[in-house]
């Protein structure tokens, strides 16, 4: 389902933008694609998920570069599953393997999340793990991005700007990328899980957390086409720096917001319909 959508509807829009149709496989394609691998790895303990993640993320550059080169497109199933480029008639923007990586890790916090629940500890107790997970990612973003060697695809900093050690490499994810990117979420989930346990009751049904997160696939195939039409019609594509772009994302979320609290009731009204897949 993932990966037809992404064909389907995600290439749509930048096709319509140069004429004609250009199968691109990007986002949704990846995790898709992850997912089928997933059913037959979910099988293996959490902790080989772990090392096997781990051992990709930290070393899946030394393949990858042997394979394509800087400045050089894979080609086939390369493209497929290391570096950007072409496998027939697809583009393929978002090779698999090292979000594949990414999706094991998440897969072994969310065993862990589900012990800590049969051993009747509340969610919350990852916190420290969260914390400890996150700060030693940024950490280790810190001193590669210090280094500025390996561990970033060869994307070098060319001086010590703020912008230059940011400049990190996602396509594909290189393991700069992954370690800031990573780290920043398990601080942040530590946070929230944190927040979440000091709560008293249950989240409100208008909770915004909650309405956005029950209907991220429906978000994500929207917004797209919301922030297209907009930028075209006030004739902004191409315009504008940060501050637009933020301020473009907010409207997008507030513009989202009652659609998004529709279809969150509407897939829970029909809980076997087509809407449990979007």
């Amino acid at each position: 389902m993932l990966i037809a959508l992404d064909a389907l509807w995600i290439a749509v829009l930048p096709s319509l933008a140069i004429g004609h149709y250009v199968l691109a496989l990007q986002v949704l394609f990846a995790i898709g694609t992850s997912l089928c691998a997933m059913a037959l790895l979910r099988h293996l303990p959490s902790p080989l998920l772990v090392l096997l993640a781990v051992e990709w993320l930290a070393g899946g550059e030394l393949v990858t570069r042997a394979i394509a080169p800087i400045g050089e497109s894979a080609h086939g199933l390369s493209a497929v599953l290391f570096a950007p480029g072409r496998a027939g008639p697809a583009g393929i923007a978002y090779p698999v393997l090292g979000w594949l990586a990414m999706m094991m890790l998440g897969w072994a916090f969310g065993s862990h999340l589900l012990a800590l629940r049969r051993r009747g500890l509340p969610a919350s107790s990852a916190a420290p793990r969260c914390a400890g997970v996150g700060l030693g990612a940024i950490a280790l973003f810190a001193a590669l991005r210090g280094a500025n060697g390996y561990g970033d695809m060869g994307l070098l900093r060319d001086d010590g700007s703020l912008i230059q050690w940011l400049h990190v490499c996602k396509y594909p994810p290189s393991l700069a990328f992954s370690a800031l990117e990573l780290g920043l979420m398990a601080l942040l989930l530590g946070g929230l899980l944190v927040v979440q346990a000091r709560l008293a009751g249950p989240p409100r049904p208008l909770n915004p957390f909650l309405v956005l997160g029950k209907t991220a696939l429906f978000f994500y195939l929207l917004h797209f086409l919301l922030l297209g039409v907009g930028a075209t019609a006030l004739g902004l594509t191409g315009r504008g720096g940060v501050a637009h772009t933020w301020l473009a994302a907010a409207s997008v979320v507030a513009a989202m917001y009652p659609l998004c609290l529709w279809y969150g009731r509407y897939k829970a009204a029909h809980p076997d319909g087509f809407a449990q897949y979007i």
